[in-house]
């Protein structure tokens, strides 16, 4: 029988039927799998040659939800599903020592080092940073909050309700707060309230209770409604959603609901979606609603994430730069081919750079941003790598400015590289594992360990260390 049950998800897996599907975990003798959860496969960017394509465009994504729903995973003694890693989202998790933005709202650093798993080859980081903020503008938020019966779980509404309220204590007296619930249907619990007022407001989050189905898309349509009627004119607009995307009720496509999104994003309001909970998440639609929406996906694995998300980095909930979008032109003396490690859903056309109307991504205040580009290099390579384009609008503008940089083929060791380099390195590393990558060459777990062991004197609240128990637990 076991080898019936192994035989038929390997026939599964095979014919393509995983694409959004949670695949096959062994935990020690036992095969377990969570077939609700929705996952989608973007596969890997593969090496260009730069005789073929020299540009390379994509944009930014400042999500950290695949690397927390990771570890909820490697807690229980299993790895994600391979559809599950996005590389580019374990790197944005964490903070980096980036300097701070001088004129712009975003400063851009690089550096290029020798490829730890192959030798041959260079790695390329590009690092952005948003500005800090001096004071918060006052701000309307409204709390979109799914209470259907699938959340009816400790992990999921209550998790919910314990950030929310942790939120709450973050208000000033001239910010705002409504909130909005959805079920079988969408419902205002409470109006649009002072940020002054926290007893009401956190007595309205402890009358949440959970049932019945999932009318998703109305929930976001009245939350939108209620947003745009208390708008502050150059002040800080979002609606914050919480729900394990498990929507059955009206347009609940990831398809329809983007495009509900996507009719939405130009009317100045950001959108934040914070998943929970296991066994029917369905992390491919929130991420994708997040993305088109001006917005960021974050995922609440255990209660000390609820301090990252709604204490450590509140600042992120302001964004300073929107529709931020990367292009770099390799240079064919010196680079043979490229490739960009993760970012796949976030890969633009050329001409999508210099198009204002082209949604990008959202980086918030204080936040970090970091690319790895993996370099073969052309056989007598000169000394100037590539040149780099950045693009951004300031958050209550519609035309973008441009910055520029050249980067120089000035490759160090790469045990004598920065810490930034070394860690992010690493978290890309335990990525390309986990994705069971083509291209991880010699990788193996110590050698991760190793490296971020050594790059983690700039951890401001933990969260590095915590890396390399999460490497232990995964190996």
């Amino acid at each position: 029988m076991r080898k019936l049950i192994i035989l038929a998800f390997s026939i599964l897996a095979l014919s393509g039927c995983n694409k959004d599907f949670q695949g096959l975990h062994m935990d020690g003798s036992e095969y377990n799998y969570t077939y609700n959860e929705k996952y989608t496969e973007y596969g890997e960017n593969p090496f260009i040659k730069v005789s073929d394509e020299p540009t390379s465009t994509f944009a930014i994504d400042a999500d950290g939800g695949a690397y927390a729903n990771m570890r909820r995973y490697a807690h229980l003694g299993q790895k994600p599903p391979v559809a599950a890693v996005r590389i580019e989202e374990y790197i944005n998790y964490f903070n980096f020592d980036y300097p701070d933005p001088s004129d712009e709202n975003v400063s851009i650093n690089s550096e290029t080092s020798v490829c730890p798993w192959n030798s041959d080859n260079f790695l390329m980081r590009i690092g952005l940073k948003g500005k800090s903020l001096n004071e918060r503008p006052p701000s309307n938020f409204v709390f979109l909050m799914d209470v259907s019966g699938s959340m009816n779980s400790p992990d999921k509404l209550g998790i919910l309700k314990k950030g929310f309220s942790t939120f709450v204590d973050q208000l000033t007296d001239d910010d705002r707060v409504a909130i909005v619930t959805y079920a079988g249907a969408a419902a205002v619990l409470l109006q649009s309230t002072s940020g002054s007022e926290k007893r009401d407001i956190k007595n309205a989050i402890d009358e949440l209770g959970a049932g019945g189905s999932t009318a998703g898309a109305q929930g976001i349509i009245t939350a939108y409604e209620i947003a745009e009627e208390n708008f502050i004119t150059s002040g800080n607009n979002r609606i914050i959603l919480g729900s394990d995307g498990d929507f059955n009720v009206g347009p609940s496509s990831t398809d329809e609901l983007v495009e509900l999104i996507e009719e939405k994003r130009d009317s100045g309001i950001f959108l934040t979606v914070i998943g929970v909970g296991g066994g029917n998440l369905n992390d491919g639609m929130m991420e994708q609603i997040a993305n088109n929406g001006n917005g960021n996906y974050e995922y609440i694995d255990k209660a000390e994430q609820l301090d990252k998300v709604f204490i450590h980095e509140y600042d992120k909930f302001f964004t300073v730069a929107k529709d931020a979008k990367i292009q770099l032109e390799f240079d064919l003396e010196s680079v043979d081919s490229y490739r960009l490690i993760g970012y796949e859903n976030r890969v633009l056309e050329n001409e999508d750079f210099e198009n204002d109307s082209t949604d990008a991504g959202e980086i918030g205040a204080s936040q970090c941003i970091t690319a790895l580009y993996e370099i073969i290099p052309a056989s007598n390579p000169g000394t100037n790598l590539a040149s780099m384009e950045f693009r951004y609008k300031k958050p209550d503008e519609s035309s973008s400015r441009l910055l520029s940089e050249n980067i120089s083929f000035s490759p160090q060791p790469f045990a004598e590289s920065s810490e930034n380099m070394r860690f992010a390195v690493s978290v890309a590393a335990l990525g390309l594992m986990l994705k069971e990558s083509e291209y991880k060459g010699k990788l193996d777990y110590p050698m991760i360990l190793e490296w971020a062991e050594d790059a983690v004197s700039y951890d401001p609240f933990g969260f590095k260390n915590e890396f390399i128990d999460i490497i232990k637990k995964v190996d």
